[in-house]
């Protein structure tokens, strides 16, 4: 529909509704995988986020959107450096991009295509791009993300470490800057996601179909008024977003002057040590989604409380299997938290 679910109205699902707005506020987290039953909002949380966020500014005749402010390397784009090699450039306001990936995508339409046979004969250079260019500066949607072909696994996991798509075919090259919010969504019981690519999601969070009654019938009560009239339960929950939005672009601002002394960061190593997370991102991603909570909630500075709030999802995808114990990822931190943080 061309009007998406207002991100407000969503019912429950507090975790993850939380997660997604530490990610729109610092994309540098790494994004967001979300597991759990279908049916409960994924999808439709990413549209209204991405639905309810101020248009970007972005160069005109750009094929990748670029920021007309960008500089160094975050503006190593081909598009910009013909642009701004001659005249003022121009600047279009656009919607932030949300692109689905199929599961079935090729390789030419994820990463985009040269034209060999022009190349060839003229000597002309000849981009089509693909999905992640598209994506670039918004989200980047995989629904079933475990169940996703290794050779894209393996395309994700290098444009998600460089933020740069590089194609190379026939000994033509091409690169353009790709950096973006990446969102997965799956059923574990359908398949295990492939360890590489989901270090690479930044939080973890595990979603649910509620079993309280009331709950139920309320999501199903605003899902019927939204089919029925889109526009209508829009207008109605537009007050509400307007509210999610300064949040966000008041939390942006305050992001860059919050400091996290080294009393908060000893204790994010303690709790990845405690837990056995694997390597050294746990404590990177902890210290960011605390500092971006500390920013949406309005806070001077980061503190221990922050910390525990995103403690869960920051490591529940990066603790080491343990035979011996079958207790379920979020319920060992919990416990590692209660003991070192009591």
């Amino acid at each position: 529909m061309s009007t998406p679910y207002p991100f407000s109205a969503l019912v429950g699902q507090d975790e993850m509704k939380r997660a997604i707005l530490i990610a729109a506020v610092e994309p540098a987290i790494g994004g967001l995988l979300v597991l759990g039953d279908r049916g409960t909002g994924k999808s439709t949380a990413v549209r209204g986020l991405a639905a309810l966020l101020p248009k970007m500014k972005a160069v005109h005749g750009c094929r990748y959107h670029c920021d007309p402010e960008a500089s160094g390397a975050s503006a190593a784009c081909e598009d910009c450096a013909r642009l701004k090699a001659g005249a003022r450039i121009k600047t279009d306001l656009l919607p932030v991009p949300v692109v689905d990936l199929p599961l079935g995508a090729s390789e030419d339409r994820v990463l985009g295509a040269l034209d060999l046979e022009r190349a060839l004969s003229q000597g002309v250079k000849v981009f089509e791009p693909g999905l992640l260019a598209r994506a670039h500066r918004g989200f980047l949607y995989i629904d079933e993300v475990n169940l996703l072909e290794d050779h894209l696994v393996d395309l994700l996991i290098d444009v998600a470490a460089s933020g740069e798509n590089v194609i190379e075919r026939e000994g033509m090259s091409l690169r353009h800057p790709a950096r973006f919010v990446l969102i997965g969504s799956g059923n574990p019981e359908e398949g295990e996601l492939r360890p590489q690519l989901q270090d690479r999601f930044g939080l973890s969070v595990e979603v649910r179909t509620p079993s309280d009654i009331a709950q139920r019938v309320e999501v199903v009560r605003r899902r019927d008024a939204y089919e029925r009239d889109p526009a209508a339960f829009s207008a109605q929950w537009a007050k509400a977003d307007a509210r999610v939005r300064r949040q966000i672009l008041q939390a942006r601002e305050r992001l860059a002057g919050l400091a996290v002394g080294d009393d908060v960061l000893h204790r994010a190593a303690e709790l990845c040590v405690a837990v056995g997370s694997d390597g050294l991102r746990g404590e990177l991603t902890l210290m960011r989604a605390a500092r971006a909570l500390a920013a949406l909630e309005g806070d001077a500075g980061v503190t221990l409380d922050h910390l525990r709030e995103v403690a869960v999802p920051a490591l529940r995808h990066r603790l080491r299997r343990n035979p011996l114990d079958d207790t379920a990822s979020g319920e060992r931190i919990e416990r590692a938290v209660t003991e070192l943080w009591h």
